[in-house]
């Protein structure tokens, strides 16, 4: 069934903030009240470039463009980055075995990313800065945690001092030493004075890519990316850093430990928004498992706004196992929505309620409960909040 009047979310636009928005009201995430004054930063951590789309990856960046549609919907201008790490070991694998170029590889890559986010109705962030413009910055992140005594070179290497991160984690040391070494450490390297030390600047060896720096010929560090593209961008502090949840530690972990070391600014975010992960057949999804579900695949046979529905329904926070028959639920439930909105009319207490759900920590599950009860207007602001119209 098709909508007959709405229109597109982008056309229509947000719900103006007066209208539906108490004054003062304010996202709410994990129970924590966010209140923004003036622009929203939000951090979505994005790809490594190196292979095609899975639900895995679509589902963190269609929870972060929802954060940013309820954000609109209140009235806040918000401002997104979302970072390409096209600097990175497992890039550079995947191209020299196809025989190309890694930056070349990166963008053939990317463009097939940009494809499948444009095919899932996710907004183009303002700014996407790509590692391999910021090395410069990089080493000033470098020279600015040795002067703060955070970091110390050895071997052409520049290592940030880790181990109250790792503390400060709350994990048990061999978790956390377990998944530092899953994300490409080393904490065994004998030029490291702690296990939890890692790598700002590294040296390059021979056929690697490489950049001149005051320490030799090398390339940044993966958290130091982060850490210096968001500081360029959207400077000293985020609202939100955004992320799938194995990115908490290591990397979000150090991105933001090394940011507060150089501006004394903390918490570097104030909420963190870490998408629950999505597994099939018991593993999470993820190339090493062989269980990927790719965003291209499942569009040949659905709607956009069926796989949006599928990942937004339920808490962001909630690892969940994907079926190839939860499409078919998504798509009737979707069917659902699009009769409750085509209903006239609708009361101004139930697009409250809708609303109130979405700034309760991104309630979709009770938003679209609420929006069939009653149908109509807070149906169709709903199916334009959540891109499904």
């Amino acid at each position: 069934m098709t909508l007959p009047s709405a229109a597109s979310a982008e056309s229509a636009g947000p719900a103006r903030r007066t209208d539906l928005v108490a004054p003062g009201a304010a996202l709410r995430l994990r129970g924590d009240r966010l209140p923004v004054v003036g622009t929203a930063r939000l951090y979505t951590c994005g790809i490594t470039p190196y292979d095609v789309t899975h639900l895995g990856h679509a589902s963190t960046f269609i929870w972060s463009d929802l954060l940013a549609s309820v954000w609109r919907l209140c009235g806040v201008e918000t401002v997104g980055c979302r970072n390409v790490t096209d600097v990175d070991d497992v890039l550079t694998r995947a191209a020299g075995a196809r025989g190309s170029d890694f930056a070349q590889f990166a963008l053939q890559q990317e463009y097939a990313f940009d494809k499948d986010m444009t095919a899932l109705r996710v907004r183009r962030p303002a700014h996407e800065p790509r590692a391999r413009h910021y090395i410069r910055t990089v080493q000033q992140l470098a020279e600015a945690l040795l002067a703060a005594d955070r970091a110390y070179v050895r071997n052409g290497f520049v290592f940030f001092r880790g181990a109250q991160v790792a503390a400060d984690s709350g994990l048990p040391r061999e978790v956390a030493l377990a998944r530092s070494a899953e994300f490409g450490d080393d904490p065994h390297d004998p030029d490291r004075d702690d296990p939890f030390d890692v790598a700002v600047w590294r040296p390059s060896a021979p056929g690697e890519p490489a950049w001149p720096g005051p320490w030799g010929p090398g390339r940044p560090g993966w958290h130091a990316e982060c850490a210096a593209m968001a500081l360029s961008v959207l400077g000293s502090s985020v609202d939100v850093l955004a992320g799938g949840e194995d990115l908490a530690f290591p990397h979000h972990a150090y991105q933001a430990a090394m940011v507060e070391a150089v501006t004394s600014v903390a918490p570097f975010a104030r909420a963190r928004l870490h998408v629950g992960a999505v597994h099939r057949g018991g593993a999470k999804m993820a190339k090493s498992t062989g269980n990927l579900t790719l965003v291209a695949d499942v569009l040949r046979d659905h709607s956009p706004a069926t796989v949006r529905l599928l990942v937004l329904d339920r808490p962001w926070h909630a690892q969940w196992e994907y079926r190839p028959g939860d499409l078919d639920r998504a798509a009737a439930r979707l069917e659902l929505l699009y009769a409750a909105a085509g209903r006239p009319g609708g009361a101004a207490a139930t697009t409250t309620a809708v609303v109130t759900a979405l700034l309760d920590d991104l309630d979709v599950p009770l938003a679209v409960e609420t929006a069939l009860t009653d149908g109509g207007e807070a149906a169709r602001l709903l199916l334009r909040v959540l891109a499904l119209a």
